[in-house]
């Protein structure tokens, strides 16, 4: 079986949507399975995981052959509005567009149960298998001993609520920040890129509305930029803040849980599968009563200890299973 595991667009796009990339990759590497990262069309199956104008083409040229089109739902109108500059504008066209898209797909992979009921009004007609972005818990390993570290190389104090991502609009940045500022007592972190890129085209792509959101933040609440090793962010971190408006699945989040840090997410539909006061503290808008009884130790590590257990079901060794039966059922 060979699969060409095509990313256009690869050298551009950062955060989560490269890391599932990266991890269906290593799921191949780990499991011997044959593939490249060139569009080949005479390949068993052509895995197509950013739908651009030439992964169009290719699904057009691979239905004409013997090549099975398989096409991970990474993108969808709705996770994409409030993400950066210009980008409500362009959620419209862009949603006939990947209509268009997932319907030259032979078989649709979603990341989440959320995901598959969104895409289902894209290409209902299409079917769909679930399968989790999942981690890779090496990449976690040793995070601990940078605790030290990072609390004093931005000056946080324990408990310290922080966030991991990109820094947009759409991942609950206005609530970030304004929970911060009813909040002085506790020190707030978001690790991560400023913009959608990574740190290409910053001023033309990050929208006014973040600039300002950022810039006005109180003093208690900082914004790292790039961090060079994510594993501090985990380390100094206590409280895992996840106000995030729409998300395909979230691997920050997973990651977060593996390390055994209590969540407070919003109450959205992509997080049913997380319960309230068991894995997690959910709200819908306001968020200080959660993180205030998160200043508890011990309700702290309960909730960890809780999340972390759940976290393992979305390892790369567990969702390879998943993906790997999807590829031979195609081939």
């Amino acid at each position: 079986m060979l699969v060409s595991h095509y990313f256009e667009w690869e050298e551009y796009i950062t955060g989560g949507h490269a890391q599932s990339v990266k991890n269906q990759r290593k799921v191949m590497d780990r499991r011997g399975i044959e593939y490249t990262t060139e569009p080949v069309l005479d390949a068993d199956v052509l895995h197509l995981n950013n739908m651009g104008p030439r992964s169009l083409y290719y699904a057009r040229r691979a239905r004409e052959r013997d090549c099975r089109v398989l096409i991970h739902t990474h993108q969808t109108a709705e996770d994409f509005r409030e993400s950066f500059a210009f980008s409500n504008a362009l959620a419209r066209p862009m949603k006939p567009y990947l209509r268009y898209a997932y319907s030259l797909g032979d078989h649709l992979v979603c990341p989440s149960e959320h995901n598959r009921a969104v895409v289902e009004e894209y290409a209902p007609a299409a079917p769909k298998t679930v399968v989790s972005n999942g981690f890779d818990p090496d990449l976690l390993t040793g995070y601990e001993d940078l605790r030290a570290e990072y609390l004093d190389r931005y000056d946080l104090d324990p408990p310290v609520v922080f966030n991991v991502g990109h820094v947009i609009k759409r991942k609950g940045l206005e609530s970030f920040v304004e929970t911060a500022r009813a909040m002085p007592e506790l020190d707030f972190v978001w690790f991560g890129y400023l913009n959608p890129t990574g740190g290409k085209l910053d001023r033309l792509l990050r929208s006014r509305e973040t600039t300002e959101l950022v810039e006005s933040a109180p003093d208690n609440c900082t914004f790292t930029g790039y961090v060079d090793d994510i594993r501090g962010a985990y380390a100094a971190g206590d409280v895992f803040f996840w106000p995030s408006k729409n998300e395909n699945e979230g691997i920050a989040l997973l990651e977060a849980m593996s390390c055994g840090k209590p969540l407070v997410v919003r109450d959205i539909d992509t997080y049913r599968w997380l319960e309230d006061g068991h894995h997690c503290l959910k709200a819908e808008r306001d968020f200080a009563p959660q993180l205030d009884a998160l200043k508890d130790p011990d309700r702290r590590e309960r909730l960890g200890r809780n999340a972390k257990e759940k976290s393992e079901e979305f390892t790369i060794e567990r969702v390879g299973d998943d993906l790997e039966a999807l590829y031979r059922s195609l081939a």
